[in-house]
């Protein structure tokens, strides 16, 4: 169902001061270090999707896997210019779907990464007050003149006043992701990464945004985005979201993929690995997750345990290979003591062969 895209972002989109024009427009840096799309459209307009079929096939050209589930929302999403919220396990692709949009689109990605205390000075914009100062002493002699003729402290402090929107205006303004998606000059992908992880004041705040693609700016007013990005919100639910931000959303799960959809990821992403060794990787895998861990083994871990077993020249899973490499796919202790115990009993045991539902996800 999942996979992870072969065009990568390791890093959020980074604002630079020098990257502020002088016509008193917002502008932002984008450095991108994941290389170029394997299929690049660096010149290319962005990409209307059509219809259904051809978000699959786009997301395909990406070493993205997409159910008929996951490219409907994602039409839908485009074409209602609606935010998508997406919520599942962690590690079965969520962010992931948001990279792979942005290359399928050739639309730049513009990353926040959400955390606990995070507010809207790292989300939005702040004022870069070592520059405020230097040009205070720059126009030191300026300032001077213009207090001359003032009489008393009062004059003074009113014609400073009359200048104070030179020092807060968009030139002082450095644009963080929020602010830059929405005065991105071309449309962009805006990928609000584990909201969750956020407070609840922080999401509270980003309703305007997700409403009506504007934000408010006590020192500038009211600002509209020059091209309604495209929202990508992801959740691994370690909280309940609120209904308001709900409502703005589609809603999509991403939950762990089927077996034979798990087998394609593997031959996507780890062409090198053997049909034999490929359905062996995604039985055992599929059997863990069945197991009552404290955390289970993700599409993420498939893959990187299936790159594991290409490097030792593995022909097979044998007792003694699972078990030295174990810990590439459970990273808790308790969990790899619980597999450990289930090798011993062997495959048929009924815990392992149980279904697990979907509710149950960790």
């Amino acid at each position: 169902m999942i996979t992870q895209s072969a065009c990568i972002w390791k890093s959020s989109v980074y604002l630079s001061s020098d990257s502020l024009p002088r016509d008193g427009h917002v502008g932002y840096t984008a450095i991108d270090t994941r290389g170029t799309c394997p299929t690049p459209k660096e010149t290319d307009a962005p990409t209307m999707f059509e219809d259904v079929p051809q978000v699959t096939e786009a997301l395909g050209q990406e070493q993205y896997i997409a159910s008929d589930e996951i490219s409907t929302v994602v039409f839908l999403a485009e074409k209602l210019g609606k935010p998508l919220l997406t919520e599942g396990p962690a590690g079965v692709g969520k962010t992931e779907l948001a990279k792979a949009l942005s290359c399928a689109a050739g639309k730049p990605l513009i990353r926040l990464q959400c955390y606990e205390g995070l507010d809207e000075n790292k989300a939005l914009y702040e004022w870069e007050y070592a520059k405020q100062m230097l040009y205070t002493q720059l126009l030191r002699d300026k300032l001077s003149d213009l207090l001359a003729a003032a009489e008393t402290l009062r004059q003074a402090a009113d014609r400073l006043g009359e200048e104070d929107d030179v020092f807060f205006s968009e030139r002082f303004l450095l644009a963080r992701p929020l602010l830059a998606a929405l005065l991105s000059d071309e449309p962009a992908v805006l990928l609000i990464d584990e909201i969750d992880r956020a407070d609840a004041e922080f999401e509270a705040f980003l309703l305007e945004i997700l409403s009506d693609f504007q934000v408010s700016i006590p020192e500038l007013g009211t600002v509209r985005a020059k091209h309604h990005p495209s929202v990508v919100l992801t959740s691994n639910n370690t909280r309940e979201l609120s209904e308001a931000l709900k409502r703005r959303c589609l809603y999509l799960f991403i939950d762990y993929p089927a077996h034979e959809a798990e087998m394609n990821i593997v031959k996507m992403r780890v062409p090198e690995l053997s049909d034999k060794l490929a359905r062996q990787t995604v039985d055992i895998v599929q059997g863990l997750r069945r197991l009552d861990l404290k955390k289970n083994p993700s599409v993420s871990e498939t893959i990187d345990w299936a790159k594991a077993l290409v490097m030792l020249n593995a022909d097979s899973i044998d007792q003694e290979t699972l078990e030295t490499t174990l810990t590439v796919l459970l990273k808790h202790e308790s969990d790899v003591q619980k597999a450990r115990r289930q090798i011993m009993r062997g495959p048929d045991d009924d815990a392992y062969r149980g279904t697990r539902r979907r509710s149950d996800w960790n």
